[in-house]
């Protein structure tokens, strides 16, 4: 890898969709290393967007400084990640002594849009993993702090990385069915990796935003980034019907709960090295309990989610999430005026597989190098003709291999043209976040929502 430090700040500001800096505008010496800043040490923070960064590109960047309010997590984070920087409870010390050149967040969802203001305000560029923020309130304090600095603020979507979904995308941008009329949507939580959200904080409408926000942020991107256009109005309905106050007993936590032996769901943290080192070692310093009840009363997020979309070229979207399936996948169905093109993930029906899905989620996330490759089927059906498959390679890891690439194009290849188009900006970590702000809008009011009420920016026909 021969890129440079200001290679990368240039990568960085091409990859900010809303605005882009010209090369000559970075005068930095090209034999210094890029300064990273991270604030928030959780699995995300000290996984991805920590060791793997040191792992694989420390030739062109350092870390100068890490920050969280926990500061025995901190600590574990920094051996973790394997750096030699200070570490700081002030986000603000941190930026002012180590004068970081990049700052990344993956802090918890409802401060996002705090760290993203500060880190513009105090002269940093800005990535942030998804969503990019909770609300419409936030998105449009963060829109505004991004129009009136001179930095850039990009957004880690890495599922559109990932060879499969860039298959989806070239099938329709080459108008393989014609134009897009329709999609269905359906994505399946299992009963591992849904009911890990709602352990958490995540269960918590003030702190994620809900499912519709948190996880949901994904799936928007992915299907604003494949129907190419930007999301008019929303109707939805939800609610909390399994998790929650619906369970028929509770406990403080798994560990010191009562009903170990009867309840599907206990979870025995202290066996889960990695959880227990980052988690429950540190949570008499900041009271995150990461074993939390399931069925706790305090729950208030919605567990059965479903929208129609209507998008501004008038193609409909029918999503639907589920968090409590007997296994995790998601399929999708494009209808157009040709045909019909059907793809689908880790549906144990049409793969033939046994996996464990305790196991296949730990792949899925897994950023250890090893590549596991295997032929997933899309499937295109041309009216009047018989259907063909087309067969794909996808690794297993890193987010089906998203993950790598996603960080090659910011770190490795910035220069080089991407015709997909699967680098995402301010504009794009909106336009995700506000489909779910406007589904859980809809579902309060039982109407449906205008995207343009939410914040300034107005939906176009054509992604921006």
């Amino acid at each position: 890898m021969k890129n440079t430090r200001r290679e990368f700040i240039f990568s960085i500001s091409m990859l900010a969709a809303s605005s882009a800096f010209p090369a000559h505008a970075f005068a930095f010496n090209k034999s210094k290393k890029l300064k990273v800043a991270l604030v928030g040490t959780g699995i995300r923070g000290i996984t991805f967007w920590g060791k793997r960064l040191l792992d694989e590109y420390s030739d062109i960047l350092e870390f100068v400084g890490l920050s969280d309010i926990n500061p025995s997590r901190l600590e574990y984070g920094k051996q973790y990640i394997g750096a030699t920087c200070p570490t700081f409870a002030s986000f603000e010390e941190m930026v002012s002594k180590t004068k970081p050149d990049l700052v990344i967040v993956t802090t918890k969802d409802s401060t996002h849009h705090e760290f993203i203001i500060k880190g513009l305000e105090m002269g940093c560029d800005v990535l942030t993993e998804k969503p990019l923020t909770i609300d419409e309130v936030k998105c449009q304090q963060i829109l505004d702090a991004e129009k009136a600095s001179n930095k850039n603020l990009i957004v880690g979507f890495n599922y559109r990385w990932s060879p499969y979904a860039t298959k989806i995308k070239e099938l329709i941008a080459n108008k393989t069915i014609g134009d897009l009329v329709s999609v269905d949507f359906n994505w399946y939580l299992n009963t591992y990796h849904g009911a890990s959200y709602f352990r958490r904080w995540h269960g918590e409408m003030e702190s994620s935003g809900s499912l519709w926000v948190h996880k949901a942020t994904h799936h928007f991107d992915l299907l604003n980034w494949w129907i190419d256009s930007e999301p008019n109005e929303v109707f939805a309905y939800g609610d909390l019907e399994f998790y929650g106050k619906n369970g028929h007993f509770r406990g403080k936590n798994c560990r010191t709960c009562d009903h170990k032996t009867e309840c599907a769901f206990y979870w025995d943290i202290n066996k889960d090295e990695f959880s227990k080192k980052l988690y429950a070692d540190h949570e008499h310093e900041d009271g995150y309990i990461r074993d939390n009840c399931l069925f706790r009363e305090d729950i208030n997020i919605y567990d059965k989610m479903s929208a129609q979309v209507k998008y501004t070229d008038n193609t409909i979207l029918n999503y639907s999430l589920t968090t409590y399936s007997p296994f995790e996948g998601w399929r999708v169905a494009f209808n157009g005026t040709e045909g019909r093109i059907e793809a689908w993930l880790d549906i144990p029906y049409f793969e033939n597989t046994s996996i464990e899905e305790a196991e296949k989620h730990a792949n899925e996330m897994a950023q250890n190098g090893e590549e596991i490759v295997a032929k997933k089927s899309i499937v295109i059906h041309k009216l009047w003709q018989e259907f063909e498959t087309v067969q794909v390679d996808m690794e297993e890891s890193g987010h089906g291999g998203g993950d790598k690439r996603l960080q090659d194009k910011i770190f490795v290849n910035p220069k080089v043209p991407d015709p997909y188009g699967r680098t995402a900006g301010i504009r794009d970590g909106a336009m995700s976040i506000l489909i779910g702000i406007a589904a859980r809008k809809s579902i309060q009011s039982g109407t449906p929502i205008k995207i343009s009420e939410l914040t300034d920016l107005r939906p176009q026909i054509r992604r921006s």
